[in-house]
C-alpha cells in the first residue's frame, strides 16, 4: 500500500487538518501539514511530497494562487494539487482545475470518496 507516500495538506483550519490527518494516517500515508502558502513553499523545497491538498480558501495566498505558483517550478509541476474546497457553486470545479488543480474534493468531506480520490491520484 503506501509505503512512506508523503502528502502534504495546505489548510489555515486546524479542524479540517484534524480530520483530513486522521483519515491519511488511518491509511498509513505520511501526512505533513503547512498553515498557509509561506510554510507551504517552505516545506516543498524541503520535502517534495507524493500528493499536495490544497484547501482553496486561506488567507494570505488563496489556494488558487498558491497552486499556479507550486505548479510554475518544473521540479514541482509534476506533483499532483487535488483542491479541498466548499466552493461548490457552478463554475468553481472549472476554475480550481484551470488555477493547476488535478482533482478536487467536496468540503464535507464524503469520506468514501475522498479515498476513492486520493486512491486514483497516489496509484
Amino acid at each position: 500500500m503506501p509505503d512512506n507516500r508523503v502528502i502534504l495538506h495546505i489548510e489555515d483550519n486546524i479542524d479540517n487538518r484534524v480530520l483530513v490527518r486522521r483519515l491519511l494516517q488511518a491509511e498509513d500515508y505520511q501526512v505533513v501539514e503547512a498553515e498557509n502558502a509561506t510554510q507551504a513553499l517552505t516545506i516543498i523545497q524541503d520535502l517534495t511530497p507524493d500528493l499536495i491538498l490544497m484547501d482553496i480558501n486561506m488567507p494570505e495566498m488563496d489556494g488558487y494562487t498558491l497552486t499556479k505558483k507550486i505548479k510554475s517550478i518544473p521540479h514541482f509541476s509534476n506533483i499532483p494539487v487535488l483542491a479541498i474546497t466548499a466552493n461548490v457553486m457552478k463554475g468553481d470545479r472549472e476554475r480550481t482545475l484551470q488555477a493547476g488543480c488535478d482533482g478536487y474534493i467536496d468540503k464535507p468531506i464524503d469520506i468514501d470518496k475522498f479515498y476513492e480520490t486520493i486512491t486514483q491520484f497516489m496509484g
